[in-house]
């Protein structure tokens, strides 16, 4: 650089800041030597704050506006005092640029579950997350307390720190509201407006503003989470009775899907003696009478099954054709009734031969 270059450069000097990033908070002007010029020009656009550090020491906050900057106003000792040091003052001044616009969308959530007492289901484990906005309402006190001497300062370097404080008030606030589980979805906007309201003092200990606290989800751990969904799912059939029927219908469906399945079979037989013997008892408890009584003067065969090794019923022979029509009960299946001395397979009792309708099954052979 020539004389009359270095020269003119003392005397033309234009401070400002344009921040093209969304997430700066603040920024030092950086300069050569740190070197205020005298009568340099200082820009300070809306939504920033200019903070003067003379020689480690603020010299002052200023405003949007345009300054002109001369030791009359300004505690800042420019070279043009100190020619006799080659226009190199031994006094330095730095200009922290703090942005003062909402910084919007942050995050927050839960690392780890946090535990609950619910009025309805007794302790819970939920998870709660959202979003966040700040902004800087006291320069001095956030470059003091946070910055330090960055030269740029970001809000990934203090987002965790907030997150931090945000989850913990919230465990507190959440762990005393006693609000149901099945309720918060209707109460996120009361809860962010506290969550707020608690919080803000904390975050101005930093010279910032917490501006709102979303609260967008709270949800369970996913295997309560499905039993919650099957519990709905049960409310929604209504009917008890219905229900047991489209249980019982699926599983033949299941069964006839699958007739080689082996073991299946007998687990579809339980469970199709199972359904009918809950409908039974439903029926049963409930006063309701799925038919009429017998005939006076005649009898109704009932008879037991034996699935799994265990005594199931009594079942209704017409119980027992559906039964054998789903594929549940076979010829070999064992069955008892008063009149019957011991247990016999279903194909060898008489009184059973219209369960299977026209066709006649093979008899087991007879042990010997």
């Amino acid at each position: 650089m020539g004389l009359f270059s270095r020269f003119f450069s003392e005397f033309v000097d234009v401070i400002e800041w344009t921040d093209d990033t969304s997430n700066t908070m603040v920024s030092r002007f950086e300069r050569y030597g740190n070197e205020i010029k005298y009568g340099a020009k200082l820009i300070v656009r809306e939504a920033q704050f200019a903070v003067f550090v003379n020689e480690g020491e603020v010299a002052d906050v200023l405003g949007p506006g345009t300054y002109e900057l001369e030791t009359k106003n300004l505690p800042v000792l420019t070279t043009l005092q100190n020619w006799h040091h080659g226009f190199e003052s031994p006094f330095k001044a730095e200009v922290y640029f703090c942005n003062a616009r909402r910084f919007t969308d942050l995050k927050w959530g839960t690392k780890q579950p946090l535990m609950l007492r619910d009025s309805e289901f007794g302790g819970l484990r939920i998870r709660a997350f959202g979003t966040y906005g700040v902004r800087i309402t006291d320069a001095l006190t956030f470059i003091r307390e946070i910055v330090g001497t960055e030269g740029v300062f970001t809000t990934d370097e203090i987002s965790s720190q907030l997150r931090n404080l945000i989850t913990s008030r919230f465990a507190t606030i959440i762990g005393g509201s006693n609000i149901p589980v099945l309720d918060m979805a209707a109460n996120y906007d009361q809860l962010g407006e506290f969550l707020t309201t608690r919080i803000a003092p904390e975050f101005g200990e930093y010279g910032l503003e917490l501006t709102r606290i979303l609260v967008e989800n709270i949800s369970l751990p996913p295997k309560v989470s499905e039993a919650l969904d099957k519990r709905t799912s049960m409310g929604m059939t209504g009917n008890l009775d219905r229900y047991l029927q489209y249980q019982t219908g699926a599983s033949m469906e299941a069964a006839a899907a699958n007739p080689g399945g082996g073991a299946s079979d007998g687990v579809g037989m339980g469970i199709g003696f199972a359904m009918a013997n809950q409908m039974s008892d439903q029926m049963r408890g409930s006063g309701q009478v799925a038919s009429p009584p017998p005939v006076p003067g005649t009898s109704q065969s009932v008879y037991h099954v034996v699935v799994d090794g265990e005594a199931r019923g009594p079942y209704s022979v017409d119980l027992l054709k559906q039964q054998a029509a789903s594929g549940a009960l076979s010829a070999d299946t064992l069955v008892w009734a008063p009149e019957l001395v011991q247990w016999q397979a279903a194909g060898t009792v008489d009184a059973l031969s219209s369960v299977w309708g026209d066709s006649n099954p093979t008899p087991p052979p007879i042990p010997s």
